[in-house]
C-alpha cells in the first residue's frame, strides 16, 4: 500500500480520514485542509489525485520519476516543490525525492526512496494544533525543515571519518585503501554539495518570491530553513577543504620522508666511497705502491680510511643528513 496517510484537518486537529478520489468540501479558512502522503505511488493513484485536486499533468509526470534535482514550479494557483532527501547508508549517501503539491486547502506529498525521520513529522505537527492550524504553507515549511535537518547527521558522520584520517596522515603513510577512501568521500561530498546548492536556491525563492498558497507570515520560517541549508553548505565546503588538505599533507609528508631516506643513503654512499676508492687503488697490484714495504703500512692505510670516514660522518651529522 503506497498511501501513508490521508486526513482532513481543521484548526490544527485531525477530523477524519479521506479517500484519494474524495472531493472534500473546504471552507475559506486556511486552517481547514487535506494532507495526503503517498510513497512511490502507482500511475492510477496519481491519476486519481490529479482528477480530484486538478493537478497539472507536467507536475504529475515529474512526480512519477524517482529522482530529480530540487525545484520549484508554479502551475496556475498550485505550487509544486521537489526536495531531495538524503541519509548515510554504509559509506555512501543515499538520495530520495519528496514531491510536494501545495494548494490553498490541500497538501500532497509523493515520496520516493528513503524517508528517514519524515515519518514522525505528522505526529509531531498534530501535537501542536496552534502551529499546525496555520495552514498548508506551515506544513510545507515543516517538511523542508525536516529534510534539511536530516543533512546534518550525514555531515557529522563523514566529518568523524575525515578527522580520524587526518590524524593518521600526520603520523604514518596513507595506504592505497585510505587514498581511495579520500577520493570516494570527495566524490560523495561534491554530489552532496550540488544537492545543497539546489536546495538553497529553492528555499531562497520561497523567501524572496510571492507564490500562491504562501502567506507573508511564513517568510521568517522559510528564512530559518535557508539559514540551516547555508550552515550545512559551509560545513561541507570546509570538509572538502580538509580532505584536500589531508591529501596534500600526506603527499608532502611522504615526499619529506623519502627525501630524508634519500639523504641518508647519499651520506652513507659518500662515506663508503672513501674505503672503496682506496681499496680499489691498492687492489690494482702495482709493484710500486706507497707503504707496501713498510711494516705498518697496512695499519696506516686503515687509519687514513677511518679518519676520512669519521670526518665525513661528522660533516653529514652536522648537516642533519644522518
Amino acid at each position: 500500500m503506497t498511501i501513508i496517510a490521508a486526513y482532513y484537518y481543521n484548526e490544527g486537529k485531525r477530523v477524519r480520514e479521506i479517500r484519494l478520489d474524495e472531493h472534500v468540501e473546504l471552507n475559506e479558512n486556511r486552517s481547514g485542509f487535506c494532507w495526503i502522503a503517498l510513497s512511490e505511488p502507482t500511475a492510477d493513484e496519481l491519476s486519481a489525485i490529479q482528477t480530484t485536486y486538478n493537478l497539472h499533468p507536467l507536475a504529475i509526470d515529474n512526480a512519477m520519476h524517482p529522482l530529480c534535482p530540487p525545484k520549484l514550479e508554479v502551475y496556475n494557483d498550485e505550487l509544486y516543490v521537489v526536495a531531495q532527501t538524503a541519509e548515510l547508508v554504509g559509506d555512501r549517501i543515499s538520495y530520495g525525492k519528496m514531491a510536494i503539491f501545495t494548494g490553498h486547502n490541500h497538501l500532497i506529498t509523493v515520496r520516493h526512496g528513503n524517508a528517514g525521520a519524515l515519518g514522525k513529522l505528522r505526529e509531531q505537527l498534530e501535537a501542536s494544533p496552534t502551529q499546525f492550524g496555520k495552514g498548508v504553507d506551515y506544513v510545507l515549511h515543516a517538511i523542508l525543515h525536516r529534510v534539511v535537518d536530516q543533512y546534518l547527521p550525514i555531515f557529522e558522520m563523514i566529518e568523524d571519518d575525515v578527522l580520524a584520517m587526518e590524524r593518521r596522515s600526520l603520523h604514518d603513510f596513507l595506504g592505497p585503501e585510505e587514498v581511495a577512501r579520500i577520493f570516494e568521500l570527495r566524490s560523495e561530498l561534491t554530489r552532496f554539495q550540488r544537492t545543497l546548492g539546489a536546495m538553497a536556491e529553492l528555499v531562497r525563492k520561497l523567501v524572496r518570491g510571492h507564490f500562491p498558497c504562501i502567506s507573508a507570515e511564513m517568510t521568517p520560517y522559510f528564512h530559518d530553513v535557508a539559514d540551516h541549508v547555508h550552515r550545512v553548505q559551509s560545513m561541507v565546503d570546509g570538509l572538502l577543504l580538509v580532505l584536500s588538505t589531508v591529501l596534500e599533507a600526506s603527499s608532502l609528508l611522504e615526499a619529506q620522508r623519502i627525501g630524508v631516506v634519500t639523504r641518508q643513503l647519499a651520506a652513507w654512499a659518500a662515506i663508503l666511497a672513501v674505503p672503496t676508492a682506496i681499496a680499489g687503488i691498492y687492489g690494482m697490484n702495482f709493484k710500486h705502491m706507497p707503504e707496501l714495504d713498510t711494516p705498518y703500512g697496512y695499519f696506516v692505510v686503515l687509519g687514513v680510511i677511518a679518519v676520512f670516514c669519521l670526518l665525513l660522518f661528522m660533516r653529514f651529522k652536522k648537516a642533519k643528513w644522518l
